[in-house]
């Protein structure tokens, strides 16, 4: 099969199309022909050498893959309710940049009806993180308030349209009037440019005083106090990333104050009975808002596979709003 490799630590030069043996299902997982797969910050971290992929995955990148089901034990997809021809998307160890991935069976949902294989690799990664981070860890519910930081991304315009789904309000910050347009359009309540506006002191306005319930940040660094300041009381810190940096200082007296929580989550490292319960979660209460279009994937752009490293380029830029995904 055709694979995309890292074939050193490096930009996104170093990502190359190579011939590959196709991957053998083990118990417990099934073979996915893909036809899309969707490009995401742990790519471009694995790229750069400061991701490895966790013991036992495959050393290429690529988390989420949509397309056939080829291969796999027929007794365990039989119970599981799949067969042979099947389209599916999958969040993978690892693998997904391939014309071949296997995928732990609890980790593979239907595509919803309706969608191509492009729309349908956007959302793994994205939808699991969401949900984990924003309504399990943060405990999103009606009637609450959403910041999102860095509103216009993948995880962006997934926490946007899934927050208003399901009753809540959501406050995006974004590098640009485009990028606050298209998250307005998405259902955003207000969009903050933070790089001509103070988002805390927005906030502050645009909540009168009270702050918001639950932030998704992906930033970290130097932002942690300062989102302590956007929060109301009894409100929930949920951090995803650490683009900002990694270390952060902050007033604990705030915390016990003002009742906050701090918590945080990395996807990969959970294990597939874990990750299984979170797809059973999603298929239930996300799925059929897919198949209505109430809730619809944000592709901002595609690439076939030997054009990868352009579309790690733009991820990288920034420039993008929504998912870029990879064609085989």
């Amino acid at each position: 099969m055709q694979a995309l490799e890292i074939s050193q630590p490096g930009g996104p030069e170093v990502l190359r199309l190579v011939e590959r043996p196709e991957p053998l299902p083990a118990p417990g997982e099934l073979l996915i022909e893909v036809a899309a797969s969707g490009v995401n910050r742990p790519d471009v971290l694995q790229r750069k050498g400061v991701y490895p992929p966790p013991p036992g995955a495959s050393d290429l990148p690529g988390l989420e893959v949509a397309g056939r089901i080829v291969g796999g034990d027929a007794a365990a997809l039989a119970t599981a309710g799949w067969r042979l021809g099947d389209r599916v998307c999958a969040l993978t160890h690892g693998g997904g940049y391939a014309e071949r991935c296997v995928a732990p069976i609890g980790q593979v949902l239907p595509v919803p009806e309706g969608f191509s294989d492009i729309e349908a690799a956007s959302l793994p990664e994205t939808f699991f993180t969401v949900w984990i981070n924003v309504f399990e860890r943060a405990r999103l519910a009606p009637g609450e308030t959403l910041l999102v930081q860095g509103g216009s991304s993948g995880i962006g315009v997934t926490a946007i349209q899934l927050a208003k789904a399901l009753g809540s309000k959501v406050i995006v910050t974004v590098g640009d009037a485009d990028k606050a347009v298209a998250c307005l359009e998405l259902g955003a309540d207000h969009a903050i440019d933070y790089k001509t506006q103070d988002f805390v002191a927005e906030v502050q306005r645009l909540t009168e005083g009270r702050g918001v319930d639950v932030i998704l940040d992906m930033v970290a660094g130097p932002y942690v106090a300062r989102e302590l300041a956007c929060l109301a009381e009894d409100g929930r810190l949920s951090i995803i990333a650490v683009q900002g940096g990694t270390k952060a200082e902050f007033d604990a007296g705030v915390l016990q104050r003002r009742r906050l929580t701090i918590t945080g989550s990395t996807l990969r490292p959970r294990t597939t009975s874990y990750k299984a319960q979170v797809a059973a979660a999603l298929r239930a209460k996300i799925w059929p808002l897919l198949a209505t279009r109430r809730i619809r994937p944000v592709v901002f752009k595609t690439f076939p596979a030997a054009q990868a490293p352009e579309a790690h380029a733009l991820m990288e830029s920034s420039r993008h709003v929504g998912k870029l995904v990879l064609t085989w």
